[in-house]
């Protein structure tokens, strides 16, 4: 099959990759539209140390199994199931995980795709495949609420204007909630004053540590000392970017104002469809671009830019 294949240095497209096969339990998955994700570029740069197909967003046809000819969405850890954090109901935390084109599993940038038939999610004909190759990182902004108590009234800040941060300012205002977007691009800005949810630009900001919950979703090393700007004395700070680079941080602001710092990851996958579904979330304007499977590398470039948002890939 065609493949997007990192080699551990570089990136290219492979006409002759190997077909997938399904263990036990796995179904095989025709890849419809994957959708190229921060961490994706971050591993191209050798975070997590990946060999393998790129790529973990994607929506398709299971080949197979309960939802075999149904369209398909699926959470990207493949877990044990019986290790001390699965039977803690902590699949997610999995000790002998992995993780679809990021850890010991090949991933979606191809034309098929394996994973464990529990981790498949059907899709509405409601909802599109532009739509739906958006649920990995929808889930991933849900998770916040299922992690950190959030109320109406609060002052939240969401520090990034991309991706993520996009889809963290709608899941809020779906939430009755009234985040502000702190960003670079005013294109982007632009796409979030349209949503009717508050966005200032980086360099108008000002940083008063004030803010009850500061969601980092910068992409950066130096975003939690960003958010340590905005964040109140015991107040919380939610992280989302996963980078290869680090930074030099002062830590001692968490100790002096007793900030709580919470890591964010995956979510569930039924609420992200669910959300789209019911249509509280608007993903059209988030869509940069999207290149065949041959010009993946392409996709990838347009990806790194600082205006793309989102770009698809179509095998």
């Amino acid at each position: 099959m065609k493949a997007c294949v990192l080699d551990g240095r570089t990136v290219g497209v492979d006409a002759a990759y190997p077909d997938p096969v399904a263990a036990q339990g796995e179904v095989r998955v025709r890849v419809g539209l994957a959708g190229v994700c921060r961490t994706d570029l971050e591993i191209v740069k050798g975070y997590m140390e990946f060999t393998g197909v790129l790529g973990h967003e994607f929506v398709g046809t299971a080949l197979e199994g309960r939802c075999g000819g149904r369209r398909v969405v699926g959470g990207i850890n493949c877990v044990c199931g019986t290790c001390d954090m699965c039977r803690s109901r902590l699949p997610t935390h999995c000790r002998r995980r992995t993780v679809l084109g990021i850890q010991g599993r090949d991933g979606v940038f191809a034309e098929q795709t394996v994973l464990p038939e529990t981790n498949l999610v059907p899709v509405p004909d409601s909802v599109s495949d532009r739509q739906a190759v958006f649920a990995e990182p929808l889930a991933a902004a849900i998770q916040i609420g299922r992690q950190i108590a959030l109320e109406p009234g609060q002052e939240i800040i969401v520090l990034g204007d991309g991706r993520l941060g996009q889809l963290v300012a709608q899941v809020f205002q779906a939430w009755d909630l009234a985040p502000t977007v702190v960003g670079k691009m005013p294109d982007k800005l632009a796409i979030l004053d349209g949503f009717g949810i508050a966005a200032v630009h980086a360099d108008e900001a000002e940083p008063s540590k004030t803010a009850d919950v500061v969601i980092e979703c910068t992409g950066a090393a130096a975003g939690l000392a960003m958010a340590l700007e905005f964040v109140r004395p015991r107040g919380k700070i939610v992280l989302k970017s996963t980078v290869a680079d680090t930074a030099g941080l002062n830590l001692a602001p968490i100790v002096v104002d007793e900030v709580t710092v919470v890591g964010s990851r995956c979510g569930p996958m039924d609420a992200a469809i669910e959300m789209l579904a019911a249509g509280h979330i608007e993903v059209e304007p988030l869509i940069t671009a999207e290149y065949p499977l041959d010009e993946a590398l392409a996709a990838l470039e347009h990806a790194a830019t600082p205006e793309a948002i989102k770009v698809l890939i179509r095998p």
